[in-house]
């Protein structure tokens, strides 16, 4: 392997000093023109690498921006990454993203890894059990810009990026509604997330908004591993009163429950109307179409940069700012439409 040429490589064979290299190739102004092209001459014919990093860190910026998300397997996170991606590079910063794989003790090492290393800044989405803050603290505490996105926690100095998920909830609930559905059951992730109580309050409001009143039936809280439907099937089927419409926090969990129910002679949408949440892909593959609340993750991923970068920009002050929420949108299918 060729050795890798350093300033100091330069300056043995310039004759000058390693300070006088440094300051050439940075342009100083204490440098003569006539130095500078000898520098940059013999940089290139040596085949001299600027080593970014370094000059980065000696101006107190890494053009990074570390990202930690719960896991990379969901179509959601891949839109919201791709629209980080994208307003990250146009801006000449490159991603660090890293999975807490929905653990707290992960996400936790995960964090003093990026704050270590020296990131600008830092874009969250919490982990599935993640119950403790302080992790964050270094962040908030040395104003570098800290934004939760998805699932969020309200935290000093930081700021949030969501849809109105109790809206959004309620706008699911009532469409089953409207559609005849009076014994809904709504299957949540876990209620600890604000993403998901946020959803349930608003299916709560909905039932309540029309009169037909809330019990625990009418909720089975999971982390929407597909794993758990036959849990649901189960709850179901042994419903004392039965379950005309079913609301799911997710697409992916929802397909899965159509297939399910089906196998057990359930019609869709004639005995039991099914509505889920972000507007994945399987949506529209499964049969019959899945009615859905659309989560508009790429715009999210593009927000949430083009904030973090106007705030290091001196553009904007993200402390101040505590909360963003971008437009969701009721999209109805054939899983929850009366033949």
């Amino acid at each position: 392997m060729a050795k890798k040429i350093t300033i100091y490589d330069l300056a043995e064979e310039l004759k000058v000093s390693p300070g006088t290299v440094s300051r050439s190739l940075n342009n100083h102004p204490s440098i003569s023109k006539k130095t500078k092209q000898r520098v940059i001459s013999k940089a290139s014919e040596l085949g001299y690498k600027v080593n970014k990093f370094a000059v980065n860190l000696s101006k107190q910026k890494s053009n990074a921006l570390g990202v930690i998300v719960p896991r990379l397997n969901s179509y959601f996170m891949s839109t919201v990454l791709a629209g980080m991606e994208k307003v990250a590079n146009e801006a000449g910063y490159n991603l660090i993203i890293s999975q807490s794989l929905e653990s707290m003790e992960k996400e936790k090492l995960n964090t003093k890894t990026l704050y270590d290393s020296g990131v600008d800044g830092l874009l969250v989405s919490l982990a599935h059990d993640t119950t403790d803050y302080d992790h964050f603290t270094p962040f908030s505490q040395s104003e570098m810009p800290l934004i939760f996105f998805d699932r969020v926690h309200n935290l000093a100095n930081s700021s949030t990026i969501v849809i109105d998920n109790v809206t959004a909830g309620y706008e699911a609930t009532e469409h089953l509604i409207s559609e005849g559905c009076k014994n809904i059951l709504h299957i949540s992730g876990n209620l600890k997330r604000s993403v998901y109580a946020d959803r349930f309050q608003g299916f709560k409001n909905a039932l309540f908004a029309h009169g037909l009143g809330f019990d625990n039936t009418k909720l089975i809280e999971t982390n929407l591993d597909t794993n758990k439907v036959e849990d649901v099937i189960a709850h179901i089927k042994n419903s004392k009163k039965p379950i005309d419409g079913v609301f799911v926090a997710s697409d992916t969990f929802a397909a899965h429950c159509i297939k399910e129910l089906q196998k057990e002679n359930f019609r869709i949408p004639e005995d039991i109307k099914i509505i889920g949440f972000n507007n994945d892909p399987i949506s529209e593959l499964v049969t019959p179409s899945l009615s859905t609340i659309e989560y508009p993750g790429y715009k999210m991923g593009v927000l949430a940069v083009q904030s973090i970068i106007s705030h290091l920009n001196g553009n904007i002050n993200l402390q101040s700012a505590n909360s963003i929420s971008l437009r969701h949108r009721l999209i109805v299918r054939d899983s929850s439409k009366q033949k």
